[in-house]
């Protein structure tokens, strides 16, 4: 679908790599404003799911909700009003050495778009990338 190409071609324009392999499965649901993604990355080495899991509890946005034994995992009703990206569910693959799987939400109208956009400011500015102008605009050095 157009969803599942864009998904491909954007992840490749974004992180200006076109050797990522992506391979996208997009299905609409019902809900008012959330994305969902079962995510599954490779590592370059071996990583422990501890590992994993503490690296994303620690990045500043994320959210971990990872417990399935008490049923506690994404969702995107709880997603809805947040800035924050919810990640959960977070597994070794059974058949690939560096395999890893993840189930993902966030408010793509806040994260997604308006939102996002605040952080990608904030970090370009951060980096010396970007400074204001007197009118308070960004403009690239």
């Amino acid at each position: 679908t157009y969803e599942e190409m864009k998904m491909t071609k954007e992840t490749k324009k974004i992180m200006e790599d076109d050797s990522i392999a992506v391979s996208a499965t997009c299905v609409r649901i019902p809900v008012l404003s959330a994305h969902s993604e079962s995510v599954y990355i490779e590592t370059k080495e071996v990583a422990p799911i501890e590992e994993v899991k503490a690296a994303i509890a620690a990045f500043p946005g994320a959210v971990l909700e990872d417990d399935v034994a008490h049923q506690i995992y994404p969702q995107a009703i709880n997603a809805v009003g947040s800035r924050d990206t919810f990640v959960g569910r977070i597994r070794k693959d059974l058949d690939a050495e560096k395999g890893i799987h993840m189930w993902v939400v966030s408010d793509n109208l806040l994260k997604g778009a308006a939102w996002n956009s605040v952080q990608i400011a904030e970090t370009l500015h951060e980096r010396g990338l970007v400074r204001p102008t007197a009118e308070l605009k960004f403009e690239l050095k």
